[in-house]
């Protein structure tokens, strides 16, 4: 696929989805996380697991951990920070956002990824004092795990087309497997909203039943990988959004 296939293919599914009668949503922030693994054979792999079919919301669709950022995320300690470069590139397209809001967008993917897969991404500590007060994050805590931006890379951000049932402006994250401090011994997380997790290629990733977006983002990944292994802050990243037809913009 080429970049302009990408927003063809976007533009296609909204238009042939959107309800006219749809009202104008306002974009909630959201964040979501690719943790990328290179095996023996340097095979990089992704996280990647199946919604489950109760939820009214993509049922039965394999997607990446994430969620929207709840205003306690904002709120959220941090022991290491992003790269500048990084933080630049949040702030980009995003006048109104706080220090603290931006942090917020990591941190939300991070405890999604808890919640939703039982990986605990973050950086242990020798049990001082983390300030995780909010029930979220009391699993942190407890195993003396600390909120770290400081591995987070950025891949993309897009923003729900107008006509959809919901509308969000989601930020996608990568870390690598290294971050991994912990993981529940039940293989998933306490919401239960994912299930089937597993650990896919990129390309056997591509042939799992996907939404839109994250097929694009897949194939977003695999092209920077080529020029950009390290997934350095630097780097430019895409951007879609509607305007009258998706568009992919640098930022």
């Amino acid at each position: 696929m080429t970049f302009s296939s990408f927003t063809e293919e976007l533009t296609h599914f909204a238009r042939n989805e959107a309800k006219p009668d749809a009202p104008e949503l306002t974009p909630v922030d959201a964040a979501t996380l690719l943790i990328l693994k290179e095996d023996e054979q340097g095979t990089i792999r992704v996280l990647m697991g199946k919604r489950h079919m109760r939820h009214r919301f993509m049922p039965g669709k394999f997607v990446f951990p994430g969620g929207r950022v709840d205003d306690s995320d904002s709120q959220t300690c941090i022991h290491k920070h992003y790269a500048q470069e990084l933080r630049q590139r949040l702030a980009k397209h995003a006048p109104d956002r706080s220090a603290a809001q931006l942090n917020a967008l990591a941190v939300a993917a991070i405890r999604e990824t808890y919640e939703e897969a039982g990986i605990f991404i973050g950086e242990k500590t020798a049990g001082e004092n983390l300030e995780l007060n909010q029930p979220e994050l009391k699993a942190f805590a407890d195993r003396n795990i600390a909120i770290s931006l400081e591995p987070i890379s950025f891949i993309a951000r897009a923003i729900t087309p107008p006509g959809q049932p919901r509308c969000f402006d989601t930020r996608f994250f990568a870390v690598w497997e290294s971050s991994i401090c912990d993981q529940l011994a039940q293989g998933t997380g306490p919401s239960g909203e994912l299930e089937e997790l597993q650990w896919p290629s990129l390309q056997q990733a591509l042939e799992l039943d996907l939404p839109p977006i994250t097929k694009v983002i897949l194939h977003e990944l695999i092209e920077r990988l080529k020029t950009d292994p390290s997934l350095e802050p630097q780097t430019p990243v895409p951007f879609y959004h509607w305007q009258d037809e998706f568009i992919r913009e640098l930022i």
